[in-house]
């Protein structure tokens, strides 16, 4: 069964279907739905993760883990992530079994609403399938409002779009940064506070799209040499990871959307021009699309997504878990060439 905003999030909070599964490319997005229903399902919950290699490996696992039970009867759910057409088997037959009393959430980041994986949910009564696509800015905006008046600020829409284009565009950081700023302001539904200039001043650290470029392509390109040069540079200047792991996000997405253009048949000057790609740019841009594939770049945005939230969390490494993961995606790409 298909599911919209609405109906995901109830199913989550509610979990009654064998399958959620959540395909598209907002992996932020699909994270922190997933994240809802660990919270749904409790602390003490058991939380089983697998992966869609373990699932190609052994397409009857799942349905056995979906059934089984704990020996104290405390309740198990199970996450599957890096899932594609290689899983079908094993979400048939988790579908087909004859019980599964744990709920499984399948994250499929590279899925396409007509592939056989999210046909299988679609066609099942007992599976949800949401496609995690970044919002329109309208929407966008309607959903950051609802969660600014959840958590207790008033915001008013200029500032809320100041936040928006700080955080790239991307619903799951700019809720993080919605929750950063409540908690600077001490707000709360009960005692509402309003958003300032002055708050997102303090807690903001931007950087100019040329000052982080270097480092970005440097990760795009596969330079590990380059980007350690750039590191070094921009952690003595003090510059806070998070505006470049942001701007690193937005070229991984611009990416990604490409690359979906150009494997549904477009020609790559067509591509260009629909994503109004610089004239100037195009040829690195050509470039970077002949080596990146789906799959790496989904993988590179989760990556750099888990650090972006690691950073925000309280007691983080900071910047060193920023590094790591840019290192990781740099030597990974240097390794393919």
């Amino acid at each position: 069964m298909k599911a919209n905003a609405g109906q995901i999030r109830a199913a989550l909070d509610h979990p009654r279907h064998r399958l959620i599964l959540l395909h598209g490319p907002d992996a932020g997005l699909a994270n922190d739905l997933a994240a809802r229903l660990g919270k749904t399902m409790g602390a003490e919950a058991g939380r089983v993760d697998l992966d869609g290699a373990a699932l190609k490996a052994d397409p009857a696992r799942l349905a056995d883990e979906a059934a089984s039970m704990s020996l104290f009867g405390d309740k198990r759910w199970i996450r599957v992530t890096g899932v594609g057409e290689e899983s079908v088997g094993a979400i048939a037959a988790l579908l087909e079994g004859e019980q599964a009393g744990n709920p499984v959430l399948a994250i499929a980041p590279t899925a396409k609403a007509t592939s056989k994986l999210v046909k299988l949910a679609l066609d099942h009564r007992d599976a949800l399938a949401f496609a995690c696509y970044p919002p329109s800015a309208a929407d966008l905006e309607r959903q950051l409002g609802q969660t600014a008046r959840e958590l207790g600020l008033h915001v008013d829409p200029l500032l809320l779009r100041r936040v928006i284009a700080a955080s790239g565009g991307e619903s799951a950081i700019a809720t993080r940064e919605l929750e950063k700023l409540a908690l600077y302001l001490d707000a709360d539904p009960e005692r509402p506070a309003d958003l300032i200039p002055q708050a997102l001043d303090d807690l903001s650290a931007d950087l100019g799209e040329a000052e982080a470029g270097r480092l970005v392509d440097a990760v795009l390109l596969g330079d590990p040499a380059a980007l350690g040069g750039e590191l070094a540079r921009l952690r003595e200047s003090g510059v806070s990871p998070i505006p470049w792991l942001r701007q690193l996000q937005r070229r991984l997405l611009g990416l990604a959307a490409m690359r979906a253009d150009l494997d549904g048949g477009e020609a790559v000057d067509a591509v260009m021009k629909r994503h109004r790609v610089f004239f100037r740019e195009e040829a690195a841009t050509t470039r970077a699309l002949r080596a990146w594939g789906p799959g790496q770049l989904a993988r590179a945005l989760t990556h750099v997504r888990a650090a972006e939230r690691a950073i925000m969390a309280p007691g983080n490494a900071g910047t060193v878990l920023a590094e790591q993961a840019v290192e990781t995606i740099a030597r990974a790409q240097a390794r393919r060439r």
